[in-house]
């Protein structure tokens, strides 16, 4: 039997379960999507229902598998996502999405309360998003469903409920907690004093190290379970252990999250307005970043062409960087304004276009102008040398080729693994299952130039 940790690493699109071995190398991998359903108000929402029955579900199937001896269990997920539970650990209302519209009126009456949008948003390092803002879910229930808010033993991240699923254990990690909640004071390096005021704080589980495991017993088996982390912030671990010069990580998926741990400036207004915060690393340091919603908007705006051109909409995966195409395209579209918040393919007329390859490439064009405008904010000066891209976009060889030809001075690389989230959630707690060493060289990398790319 072979030695493996096992993760769950679960996506606003996408749930996996992997298992590593001991050299880290993906030995086994399922993935899943679920259809969302509607919250009381009729918004879309995952669902929590089917996502526990699938962990359950499919541990099982691999418990059981003789080939594998699973030795420990770790999650990753996305963030700004609470499950409220009583305390039995059961959910008492939904896992509200965090593109939920917030009422305005009670977002005023939460900033005008606790010092105004600049000074809160600098302290908590935190942009003014709404439900993005994952503290502010549990301030609307307070205000608009009080009933609800008083039946809530304990608010769990994402990450920390899939944990308490297989543990029983419920726990708080500062990678969930410093994504963007407005829970976390990062001068003060702990909770913001309205967490308290508002009984918040009495909600929210002990926080514990993000390598701390318990033993659990599952299907008559006792495995080592860790606490779970934030997806982005899983996905920097390979790196920091690999690299020690300074670099910009881009994490890609639904959103696009460029990240630099070696950047510890304040935020300016100026950062904060264009969607800059700062996350928490596994050991409690601060990691600068911006983000770009890239990954739904390539989604959303590549049914657009297919439906255009009577294509499939799996289409772009048969095209091709074309370099010529790319320059004449790039030649028509100086001038273009660059906004965080669509593309300008948004409001491009696609009967301009003569194949799905030429609108196709227009996109990309479009998304990786709207990439370097939102990585440069943590570029620091000149001391960043290189940028490492995972997840979907680092297999496209269009966006790839794009970035290195925009950052012509640094040194672009693709990862060959995306599953770097994955990989951060079974090295955090490596100590607790894995007698072999780190192996040195764990992840793959292809080199992009303006002109070319090698495989490292």
């Amino acid at each position: 039997m072979k030695n493996v940790i096992a993760i769950f690493d679960v996506g606003k699109t996408n749930k996996k379960l992997l298992l590593f071995d001991e050299q880290y190398k993906v030995v086994f991998e399922r993935q899943a999507r679920f259809t969302e359903i509607e919250d009381e108000d009729g918004f879309p929402c995952e669902n929590v229902e089917a996502l526990r029955s699938s962990v359950y579900d499919s541990l099982q199937e691999v418990i059981h598998d003789t080939a594998y001896n699973i030795k420990a269990i770790n999650f990753s997920g996305y963030g700004a996502s609470f499950v409220f539970v009583d305390d039995k650990g059961e959910p008492v209302a939904p896992l509200y999405n965090y593109l939920k519209p917030y009422d305005d009126k009670l977002l005023k009456q939460f900033y005008d309360t606790y010092g105004g949008q600049k000074k809160f948003t600098q302290l908590t390092a935190s942009p003014v998003l709404g439900n993005l803002n994952s503290g502010m879910q549990l301030y609307r229930l307070k205000y608009e469903k009080p009933e609800l808010f008083r039946q809530i033993k304990c608010a769990l991240h994402l990450p920390q409920y899939l944990a308490c699923l297989i543990s029983g254990k419920m726990y708080s990690d500062l990678t969930s907690i410093g994504c963007h909640t407005n829970l976390w004071n990062f001068e003060k390096k702990d909770y913001h004093e309205w967490v308290a005021k508002e009984e918040v704080l009495e909600k929210m589980a002990p926080v514990v190290a993000s390598n701390k495991t318990v033993i659990t017993s599952f299907a008559g088996k006792k495995i080592k379970t860790g606490p779970g982390l934030h997806d982005s912030s899983a996905a920097l671990i390979p790196y920091l252990l690999n690299f020690k010069d300074p670099f910009v990580l881009i994490s890609t998926g639904t959103w696009c999250i460029s990240l630099n741990p070696f950047n510890h400036s304040t935020l300016t207004e100026e950062e904060l307005q264009n969607d800059c915060l700062c996350y928490l690393q596994f050991n409690g340091n601060p990691v600068k970043a911006a983000r770009l919603f890239a990954g739904y908007e390539h989604d959303e705006q590549t049914k657009r062409i297919a439906d255009h051109f009577n294509m499939d909409k799996a289409f772009y995966r048969n095209i091709f960087f074309n370099d010529e195409l790319t320059s004449l395209l790039q030649k028509n579209s100086t001038g273009d304004t660059v906004s965080l918040q669509q593309t300008a393919f948004a409001t491009r007329d696609l009967s301009a276009f003569t194949s799905e390859e030429e609108a196709y490439h227009q996109l990309m064009i479009d998304i990786v102008a709207q990439q370097v405008f939102s990585t440069k904010f943590v570029l620091e000066n000149k001391k960043t040398k290189r940028v490492f891209v995972d997840g979907g976009f680092s297999k496209n060889e269009i966006y790839m080729n794009l970035l290195a030809a925009a950052f012509p001075e640094m040194e672009v690389y693709a990862t060959s693994m995306a599953q770097a989230s994955a990989l951060g959630a079974a090295l955090a707690i490596h100590d607790a299952w894995n007698k072999k060493p780190i192996p040195s060289e764990v992840i793959g990398l292809q080199y992009y130039s303006s002109v070319h790319s090698t495989s490292i």
